[in-house]
């Protein structure tokens, strides 16, 4: 009997902190998708269409 308890009591201080990881995950995600939004309004501003568009036509004026 006192083996079954040392056991429960092993398994239990290994569950302290059981819902951290899906909190991780949630902050995780909020801070990708907070990147992923400031990287789109950053490529999709004027300045940087007319620099990558400046890229892509010069890469095709060399290639062909």
């Amino acid at each position: 009997m006192r083996a079954k308890w040392m056991a429960v009591r092993r398994w239990i201080g290994t569950c302290k902190d059981r819902g951290m990881t899906t909190a991780e995950y949630a902050v995780g995600t909020l801070a990708a998708t907070a990147l992923a939004g400031g990287l789109f309004e950053i490529v999709t501003s004027t300045k940087v269409k007319g620099l990558l568009l400046h890229v892509v036509e010069r890469a095709l004026r060399i290639d062909g």
